[in-house]
């Protein structure tokens, strides 16, 4: 008896727990369902990108060198940027600022003519090709990228795009910012564009502030604002009452169902 109460007992926890997973499907399936674009990106982003980096023995960012290099026509930065959106749209993920977002970069660059930029967060060199192709005759760029083997590559593409008078400054942003005038005679910056670790977005523009660098007019423009986001940093915009600004909502470069926006501002001085 006994042993038949024993069997009795544990086919019962069998179906108690079968139908505890039965209960929770429906919200499992649920959950996959609504999040199904951040699991497509954990896998394009992550997980490839650990697999590749296995079986290739190199960067994310040297394979996309290799392929916007036999892919893109040299000397032609829109061959360039075609090429990039190709691979990270249809083979890994770089969160590159894409082509769609890309465009309202290329309108502001185009509106403004700015002749000193000042670009945070070069990665590998696809955005400071963007932004080059735009700027007017005799403006300067000024790209920081703290990651060698990133700035590297970043150096590679530029070059491969024609520009040769851009400069690339290897080192962290908190670094760099306060010698811009000191070390490169920078009086004012008249564009800065955000692309780097969104924990930096703040103090890399309270520094800037800081700095006299920005006048009245400047304009600054920082990609992934919502996500993977920049709380404090739309926070301080909202408080400080030094900006007029306004958020360019949109989704995630190279990815579908996933909300991003670039904040937009314009320095107007100290009240």
């Amino acid at each position: 008896k006994s042993v038949i109460i024993t069997v009795v007992i544990g086919n019962s926890g069998m179906m108690v727990s079968g139908a505890i997973a039965l209960a929770f499907l429906p919200l499992l399936l649920t959950l996959i369902i609504r999040y199904r674009y951040y699991f497509v990106l954990l896998y394009r982003a992550v997980l490839v990108r650990i697999w590749k980096d296995c079986i290739t023995g190199l960067t994310r960012e040297e394979r996309a060198y290799q392929y916007v290099l036999t892919h893109a026509t040299p000397g032609d930065p829109d061959s360039i940027l075609e090429a990039f959106d190709v691979w990270c749209s249809k083979v890994e993920f770089i969160s590159n600022i894409g082509p769609k977002k890309g465009k309202i970069l290329d309108r502001l660059l185009m509106e403004q003519s700015p002749l000193t930029v000042l670009e945070l967060g070069a990665h590998c060199g696809y955005s400071t090709v963007r932004i080059a192709r735009s700027l007017p005759l005799g403006a300067r760029l000024y790209s920081i990228e703290m990651d060698q083997r990133n700035a590297a590559i970043a150096e590679k593409i530029i070059r491969l795009a024609g520009f040769d008078d851009d400069t690339l400054i290897v080192n962290p942003s908190d670094e760099v910012i306060p010698r811009l005038r000191s070390d490169y005679n920078l009086e004012r910056l008249d564009f800065v564009f955000m692309d780097h670790w969104k924990k930096c977005y703040l103090p890399d523009l309270q520094t800037l502030e800081g700095s006299g660098l920005l006048g009245k007019g400047s304009m600054i423009l920082a990609d992934n604002v919502l996500f993977p986001g920049a709380p404090k940093f739309l926070r301080h915009l909202r408080r400080s009452g030094l900006y007029q600004w306004k958020i360019h909502r949109a989704t995630l470069e190279y990815s579908k169902g996933i909300r991003d926006g670039m904040a937009e501002l314009v320095y107007q001085g100290v009240k």
